[in-house]
């Protein structure tokens, strides 16, 4: 059998090691207003690859979805980007909506050059003003209203002649013919006199009987000689109709002539403008004819009707030298994507036209690129499916899904597409790119190149340098003043804090810029001209100060004593651990006392937080995996009988992470071997098999949370805190704990195996196991085999005697 070596001792780490020292010597600055030069990506190589070939490639389901984390400047980077690369382009067409004269409801595109909507918008206010001037003039002329009438005579003429021949034959039987406007009136004559109803009814029957069959028979002269009243009726409307609408057409003929060559270059204005020459002049017979209006409108009223009918209902406009738009849309709902078709009340009734049609993101940004947060977009309702219909369709379709009870009885709309052509670029998080890649087949057609943000940046002088030329850009933007190098060395050391590497920054450089503006207040209120390191620091304490209540409540209720935490002294079967606890923008570190007790039995290593399921996955695990090493340490010569109980006392919600595994694990040995550890340490750090220990999380908030307290109760050069070797590199810890360190005050070890972990909290060297598989009597694996034998002939023991 191979013979385990003892491990070497653990290494205290110097006050050296603790934190990454920031030179910033080489800019030979004073302040960041002496820099010159502006920021690019700051890092992120293979994002900046990703977003190159996704704008540069053209063809369809080449858009971008760009993830990592919030707070890393995604939407900032990629916009200035885009922007950048927008202006290098030409600009799109602009596009109106224009009416449909022959069906109203089915509003068309109209679709213009750049920088052109708004010039024809004042041609078309210049032409409905020019109308206004030439009608009603156009019918007061006197060429019009001599042929006018001339119609009017020739109808009188006939009228009057058919009228002229009844007469004669009325009076041949004593019988008047009395017109009265559009009436025409049957009266007995007697001796040269009409007689009116009275006298009539005066008369004797039979001669009253004479006359009533001589209007009757006069009336069926009459309608025979005006049976072709109405033939001449629709003959003169008819000819007053063709006069108005010659007179129409040759007065607006010069006007949209002036037009028609303005635009001879522009097909899509021509024809246009050829729509409007055939039904203009139904509409200006209708609000200036007088026989076609009953009611009289007023001039506005004119206009306004004029402009509803003719006016482009411009939707976009772009200069024609700005380059591409890009759109950032904050709020991706169905309407604010594709456009909304709005409604006015009209006597009670919903109303709506081609004018009220409103753009939505989709069209501003046609042409160019549209950005959108993937998270805002998925829950708006129909906007997700309806957005890939768009590109997959590569045409607008402006309609509403909704079915408001409001409008069910009212005239909606039907518009034209539109012609699309727009990159789109998602932001958003990895977990929902990959739930859309597994669960939506069209997602992976339709965007196709991924860009990837990490979650830091590698430190070197280049990004160092791209990162102080963004602070200054954002400073200059929102007002702030200018940093010393000192203070920019502060910042800089506080992004590789928030990175948890000494030789990482941090992506998220928003909690930068939060540092930055919140020290430019306390320079401000100084009066001080720059901000210095003190007013960085300062901003730094007072954050910390807002969002530590919970974290000085814990403190407290240790040193109250209400929290069981030993800081000196040696116990057995008790460790100190350490947990990072996150509540909003709150994270620190608290210590958690481990403790572990063992009894002859054969449950083996009993997880109590999982028995009652507050132990999450990955913290059972650990757990399993420190007794798969206790079994190949000690198992090898005699079953492992035992039963033990690992518990993180007080701690009464659910527990996750392997990070207390050593710590448990030592706990677990204390306890067998019924020797005391130290209680002036505190352990952190997840173990294999093999007792290596790895890497954690969180371990400069663990670090500071254990030193508080040891400083609170005062620190006696005997505490300290054990790391894994492989977290030294994420050190970037408080100027307090690195001077308590730098004065012996406060220790931190970095350790590989869990050997050197129980050796520096019991002061017993582990000891190695021999050819035989037996530990020396005087080390502490020694003892602890010792006592397992003991527990297992105990349990031998106790099944005998049952």
């Amino acid at each position: 059998m191979p013979q385990t070596t003892t491990k070497t001792a653990p290494n205290a780490l110097s006050a050296q090691q603790l934190k990454a020292q920031v030179d910033l010597s080489h800019l030979n600055i004073e302040t960041t207003a002496d820099l010159e030069g502006s920021s690019g990506f700051l890092g992120q190589p293979r994002a900046k690859n990703s977003l190159e070939f996704g704008i540069a490639m053209r063809g369809s389901g080449y858009n971008l979805y760009v993830m990592g984390e919030s707070g890393t400047g995604r939407q900032s980077l990629v916009s200035k980007y885009v922007k950048e690369l927008a202006e290098t382009q030409s600009s799109p067409s602009e596009w109106a909506y224009i009416n449909n004269f022959e069906n109203p409801r089915e509003p068309m595109t109209l679709e213009l050059p750049a920088s052109r909507g708004e010039e024809l918008l004042k041609a078309i206010n210049t032409f409905i003003e020019d109308l206004m001037d030439t009608f009603p003039a156009a019918f007061e002329n006197p060429t019009y209203q001599r042929k006018r009438t001339a119609i009017d005579r020739t109808f009188n003429q006939k009228y009057d002649a058919a009228m002229a021949v009844v007469e004669r034959f009325a009076n041949q039987h004593d019988i008047a013919v009395v017109s009265d406007g559009n009436t025409v009136m049957l009266l007995p004559v007697i001796e040269g006199k009409a007689l009116d109803e009275t006298e009539f009814a005066q008369l004797p029957e039979d001669l009253r009987g004479e006359f009533q069959r001589r209007i009757s028979e006069i009336e069926e002269y009459l309608n025979e000689q005006l049976l072709e009243l109405p033939t001449w009726k629709r003959n003169s409307s008819e000819q007053l109709r063709q006069l108005n609408t010659e007179t129409v057409q040759q007065a607006i003929k010069p006007l949209l002539k002036e037009l028609e060559v303005k635009y001879q270059s522009q097909l899509s204005v021509l024809r246009y403008l050829r729509a409007v020459k055939n039904h203009l002049p139904e509409m200006i017979l209708e609000l200036y004819a007088d026989e076609m209006g009953l009611e009289v409108r007023s001039d506005q009223e004119r206009k306004q009707a004029l402009q509803t009918y003719l006016r482009p209902n411009l939707l976009t406009q772009h200069e024609i030298n700005t380059g591409a738009p890009v759109v950032y849309e904050m709020l991706p709902t169905y309407q604010n994507l594709f456009g909304r078709i709005e409604y006015s009340t009209q006597q009670g009734t919903p109303v709506t036209n081609y004018q009220l049609i409103r753009p939505g993101s989709l069209l501003r940004a046609n042409g160019g690129y549209l950005i959108l947060d993937a998270e805002k977009l998925l829950i708006e309702p129909f906007a997700w499916d309806a957005l890939k219909l768009a590109l997959k369709t590569k045409q607008l379709k402006m309609e509403s899904p909704f079915l408001d009870v409001s409008l069910m009885h009212s005239i909606t709309l039907s518009p034209q597409s539109i012609p699309l052509n727009v990159k789109i670029i998602l932001l958003g998080s990895r977990d929902i790119y990959y739930q859309l890649q597994e669960w939506d087949p069209e997602f992976n057609e339709l965007f196709r190149v991924p860009v990837d943000f990490d979650n830091f940046i590698p430190r070197n002088q280049d990004t160092v340098d791209n990162l102080i030329l963004r602070i200054k850009a954002y400073g200059e933007d929102k007002g702030l003043r200018p940093l010393t190098r000192a203070a920019l060395a502060r910042l800089i050391e506080y992004s590789l804090r928030e990175a948890e590497h000494q030789s990482r920054l941090s992506a998220q450089v928003i909690k930068v810029f939060k540092v930055f503006a919140e020290a430019d207040f306390l320079c401000r209120h100084d009066e001080t001209k720059f901000i210095d390191q003190n007013h960085i620091e300062r901003a730094l304490d007072a954050a910390e100060y807002r969002n530590s209540r919970i974290a000085d409540q814990i403190l407290s209720e240790i040193q109250e004593g209400t929290v069981l935490i030993d800081t000196e002294g040696d116990r057995v079967g008790c460790v100190n651990g350490l947990t990072v606890m996150e509540i909003g923008e709150s994270r620190f570190g608290s210590p958690a006392r481990i403790t572990a007790t063992v009894h002859v039995g054969a449950k083996g290593v009993v997880d109590i937080e999982r028995e009652v399921e507050l132990g999450q996955a990955i913290h059972s695990k650990g757990v399993m995996i420190l007794s798969g090493f206790l079994g190949h340490e000690f198992g090898r010569r005699f079953p492992l009988t035992l039963s033990a109980h690992i518990a993180m006392e007080q701690s009464y919600g659910h527990i996750d992470g392997d990070s207390a595994t050593v710590a448990e694990y030592c706990a677990l040995l204390s306890a067998i071997a019924q020797v005391p550890v130290h209680q002036g340490f505190a352990v952190t750090g997840s173990m294999n098999q093999l007792g290596e220990v790895q890497a954690v999380g969180g371990v400069n908030e663990k670090i500071e949370g254990f030193f508080k307290l040891c400083e609170q109760r005062g620190l006696t050069g005997r505490q300290g805190v054990i790391i894994p070797a492989d977290n030294a590199k994420h050190l970037m810890l408080k100027q307090a704990v690195i001077e308590a360190v730098n004065d012996g005050r406060f220790h931190i070890h970095a350790v590989r195996h869990v050997y050197d972990v129980l050796s520096l909290l019991t002061g017993m060297t582990p000891g190695g196991m021999d050819a035989k598989g037996l530990f020396g009597n005087d080390t502490l694996n020694g003892k602890a085999q010792a006592e397992l034998k003991q527990l297992f002939e105990h349990y031998q023991d106790s099944d005998e005697d049952d």
